[in-house]
């Protein structure tokens, strides 16, 4: 079911307080307020989501495909097991979200900053993430292989089981996060900052005693 923007999107009182697949194209959501909703397998297409608000927003299983998400906040919200394929995020926030499984194909990022929250077994590989913030984040077996991180702040996250192979994290700050399943070998660290516990961690990585 294709939705008319002009028609059906007036309000935020046409869109059911529980979508389910239903299908989104050319919607203008500029400053919606989407608290509270829930969409389970809905997808979301040429869609704009510009400074957009959720608190405690579901989103199950849904698709976003070159939806603009710019300067949008989302707060204690569920995006798990959705699909973002060629989506703009521009200071857009995360704070204390969960998007575990969900997969991010050619997503361009900028300004990004992601506080608290379960990313668990995010699809992140080759993502453009110079600059981003994640704090407190859970990343367990998150894929970031060949990511850039370079000068991220990615600090006091659970990386435990991540793959990394390939991530650049050059000038990056990576004090107070669980580095047990980085390579060093295959991973680009120049200038990377790290705490002393973490560079015992690397050196055993490295192969070498730690006295």
């Amino acid at each position: 079911m294709v939705r008319n923007s002009e028609v059906m999107m007036t309000t935020t009182d046409d869109t059911p307080e529980d979508s389910r697949d239903e299908v989104y194209t050319g919607e203008d959501w500029y400053a919606r307020d989407l608290s509270g909703r829930t969409f389970r397998d809905c997808s979301f297409i040429d869609c704009d989501w510009t400074e957009v608000v959720d608190d405690g927003a579901v989103f199950a299983g849904c698709t976003f495909a070159n939806v603009m998400f710019n300067a949008s906040r989302h707060t204690g919200a569920a995006f798990t097991n959705c699909t973002f394929r060629n989506c703009t995020f521009f200071d857009v926030q995360f704070t204390d979200c969960k998007l575990m499984g969900s997969q991010f194909t050619r997503c361009s990022f900028a300004a990004f900053e992601v506080d608290g929250g379960d990313w668990s077994f995010v699809g992140l590989a080759g993502a453009e993430l110079k600059q981003s913030t994640f704090d407190g984040v859970r990343l367990r077996e998150a894929d970031l292989g060949e990511a850039v991180f370079t000068k991220a702040a990615v600090t006091g996250c659970d990386l435990s089981g991540a793959q990394l192979r390939g991530a650049q994290f050059t000038d990056a700050d990576l004090r107070g996060s669980d580095l047990s399943s980085l390579e060093p070998l295959t991973v680009d660290l120049r200038g990377a900052l790290i705490g002393v516990e973490q560079a015992a961690v690397i050196a055993v990585g490295l192969g070498m005693r730690v006295g």
